[in-house]
């Protein structure tokens, strides 16, 4: 059999992603004009569209990079039939990151105290809730940790990549395969804990919750994780299907989709659990200052994008998924990939707009367009690095695992 190595990038697919990017550019200067130049009211509108985009597809993205490098740590080989993948996707992290870095850094450096209240330093002064947290939520803090969390993502996520690379023209012997193991294993452990660093604690807590300075939960930060993992996973099978329909990734079978299905099932119900405990225990309790994050998207303006959230990415996996037959069918991995990218989306809508503007939902072409054009940079980028390198990790150990991997 003759395995295609090489993805050829087709014109459709080149002129998609360059569409959709111009998309993104025509939303931007025109949402510029329309809301960036206007009251504070229509900037914040400009800017809340800005950061929900950029931070929920750079997460996304960087949930490819942590995929591969928690499979590195447990020792998978299922993945390496399609791990070229997920490290094409992951290698958007410094191109977005960018971008959400520029955003963020406008938020702060520009004073918008109507995104960050704690950025207006008399409030904090008069304010002992704000006063309390400005050891944490400070300019100098915001700045630092954010250019080191964007930065270190990018350099070992080009390093696990690098060293996925070692053995595209090498085969190694017992002992080098043996000292490239634990070399991948003590690079993705770095990443991994740098990932707990930020993702699983901090980062949220800066660039989304502290929108809401005077709410916290302490789920949160998992919340948003297990939010953006399922649609990172999502991603990748939408890449893996599309390159098996065009004749690629011939060692990836109904099993290793299976799989891919059963992480989206699983963190979904995950996502879920969380959602419930969050929203369970402080509707529960009732205490105003912990209700109010909910009020305005339980009962107010935001109501309808809050049950649709939830039929999405909880209802629609847990009926659909739950046969295993769905997770093997490529239009239904279609269908609901597709979905729970656009739900986890709204679940950032909801997260950043309904803190900002809770009186209304003023979703219109100008969010799709931004988004539009994240999605294209993430496709431009990903098919890129696809075709500039060996679609088959062949040479790693572990890569009979993967071509006789069943469920």
């Amino acid at each position: 059999m003759s395995i295609k190595e090489r993805f050829e990038i087709p014109s459709g697919f080149r002129m998609w992603s360059i569409g959709l990017m111009v998309v993104g550019a025509l939303s931007l200067i025109v949402g510029y004009f329309m809301y960036g130049t206007g009251d504070e009211a229509s900037q914040m509108r400009f800017w809340a569209t800005l950061l929900q985009n950029s931070v929920y597809f750079l997460l996304v993205v960087n949930a490819a990079m942590f995929f591969f490098t928690a499979v590195t740590l447990a020792m998978g080989g299922f993945v390496l039939a399609f791990r070229r993948v997920t490290e094409a996707i992951s290698a958007c992290v410094p191109i977005i990151g960018g971008i959400t870095f520029i955003i963020l850094i406008a938020l702060v450096a520009g004073h918008k105290t109507f995104i960050y209240e704690w950025l207006d330093k008399a409030k904090v002064a008069s304010d002992p809730v704000l006063n309390g947290k400005k050891g944490f939520l400070n300019p100098t803090f915001f700045i630092v940790w954010t250019t080191l969390t964007i930065g270190l993502w990018s350099v070992l996520g080009y390093k696990m990549r690098s060293l996925s690379r070692e053995l595209d023209n090498h085969v190694p012997t017992v002992e080098e395969g043996k000292r490239y193991i634990y070399k991948n294993t003590v690079w993705a452990g770095l990443y991994i804990v740098w990932f707990a660093l930020t993702v699983a604690s901090t980062v949220p807590w800066l660039w989304l919750m502290s929108i809401s300075a005077h709410w916290f939960s302490t789920m949160y930060s998992w919340y948003t994780f297990a939010s953006t993992f399922v649609a990172g996973v999502a991603l990748i099978t939408l890449f893996v299907i599309y390159l098996k329909n065009k004749g690629y990734l011939e060692y990836v079978n109904k099993e290793h989709l299976h799989d891919l299905g059963k992480f989206q099932f699983a963190f979904s119900v995950f996502w879920t659990y969380l959602w419930f405990s969050q929203f369970m225990l402080i509707w529960y309790a009732n205490i105003p200052e912990e209700t109010t994050y909910f009020r305005s998207r339980f009962e107010g303006a935001y109501s309808g994008v809050f049950y649709l959230n939830l039929t999405i990415n909880f209802l629609a996996p847990l009926l659909i998924y739950m046969r295993a037959s769905s997770k093997r069918n490529y239009a239904t991995l279609t269908i609901m990939s597709v979905a729970l990218l656009f739900g986890h989306w709204l679940d950032f809508y909801q997260m950043v707009f309904g803190s900002l503007i809770p009186d209304h939902v003023p979703m219109n072409l100008f969010d799709f367009g931004i988004a539009a054009g994240f999605v294209g940079i993430i496709i431009f980028q990903t098919g890129n690095v696809l075709a500039k390198f060996p679609l088959l990790a062949k040479n790693h150990p572990f890569f009979k695992e993967s071509i006789i991997h069943y469920t």
